[in-house]
């Protein structure tokens, strides 16, 4: 066994107890998810209070955050869910510019949103092509509430930042993958992308840290997501995974087919024996050993080759009743193996015989 062999069965031996294969969610479900946020560059357009428009081409960009998501759902068997859920992202301020040139000095504040939605989602049945991994789609909508806490930038000596939040429908998309966990029944792991966007929202403050008043705005901004989730999902009524069972394994099965002494021919009760076998075959059975024998009447090297054309006189018969020929081992062993022990040069009418053997 190579070391690639080696590495990928004991691999297996480790997953297998974790995996189970995949079950459609039936009745009741909670979800969770968390994992990282990302918030599109957003366009900042309005007026302030007393200083006229917001400069053309003025950016707010973001870093890298978080997202979670908590849902309570229902499966109704046939790969169909609809689930209601609650979601919170959040971004930390990377730079405030005007046509892609950052303002001198640091972004600051924080991008937060707030979110309700409902979502219709299936699950697709690959049928174990994925190994347990079922993917699945869906499509929400929903209502999500946007904050803005001090976004913007500071300099040294001057800066603006921008507070207030604001609600507005949303929409969103979302694709994943989910591996049930074999030692909890009802429990898989899910893995997820989402796209969420909302209509747009008006924040109602602006903040003008040269010194001057606060002055109220009424800024537009963008709000547009992609987030990456891991998570848990566990269905209340799943039943437990019964392991499939093992195909049965056969015995082998022996008939014996006799020939007179010093004979390859096959009589017509040989051809009757050798008709049950090929017809015995049955499922399970992957190879049909042909062993030809002697008694130890003659020369040895004689009955090693009289035992091959017996063999070989099964073999042909078999095929003939449509056994494919690279279901067949055939072998000659001459006077090895008798039924009947004798003394050599003994004629005996058992020892003179094929034994056609299914495995």
């Amino acid at each position: 066994m190579t070391f690639r062999k080696a590495l990928l069965a004991a691999a297996a031996v480790i997953a297998l107890p974790m995996m189970a294969q995949a079950q459609p969610v039936s009745g009741l479900y909670l979800g969770a998810g968390f994992g990282g946020n990302y918030l599109d560059k957003s366009g900042l357009t309005g007026t302030v209070e007393g200083s006229g428009n917001v400069g053309t081409g003025v950016y707010q960009d973001f870093s890298w955050g978080y997202a979670g998501v908590l849902s309570l759902g229902w499966g109704y068997g046939n790969g169909l869910r609809t689930e209601i859920e609650a979601s919170f992202r959040s971004n930390q301020t990377s730079e405030q510019g005007r046509n892609s040139t950052a303002f001198a000095g640091s972004g600051t504040g924080t991008a937060n949103s707030y979110g309700a939605m409902l979502n219709v989602l299936y699950d697709i049945d690959v049928g174990g092509m994925l190994g347990g991994l079922t993917p699945y789609v869906g499509l929400g909508a929903g209502y999500v509430w946007h904050e803005y806490d001090k976004v913007g930038w500071q300099g040294s000596a001057a800066g603006e930042v921008v507070s207030g939040n604001s609600g507005a429908f949303a929409g969103q998309a979302i694709a994943g993958l989910s591996m049930p966990i074999a030692a909890v029944p009802g429990l898989a792991v899910t893995a997820e992308y989402r796209f969420m966007m909302t209509a747009g929202h008006t924040m109602d403050q602006y903040q003008n840290l040269n010194g001057g008043a606060v002055t109220k705005s009424d800024l537009s901004v963008d709000n547009k997501n992609h987030s990456l989730l891991l998570g848990l999902r566990y269905a209340f009524n799943a039943a437990p995974v019964v392991a499939a069972a093992a195909a049965p394994v056969v015995a082998a099965r022996t008939y014996l087919v006799f020939f007179d002494w010093s004979k390859a021919d096959l009589t017509d009760r040989a051809r009757q024996i050798i008709g049950e076998a090929a017809a015995g075959r049955g499922q399970g059975v992957t190879r049909i050993e042909v062993n030809g024998y002697t008694d130890r009447s003659g020369p040895s090297d004689y009955n090693q080759g009289l035992s091959q054309r017996r063999a070989h006189a099964v073999a042909a018969e078999l095929m003939r009743r449509g056994v494919l020929r690279n279901e067949i081992v055939t072998r000659g062993f001459g006077e090895e193996n008798n039924l009947v022990p004798t003394a050599d040069g003994v004629r005996e009418p058992q020892n003179r015989r094929v034994e056609i053997i299914l495995k």
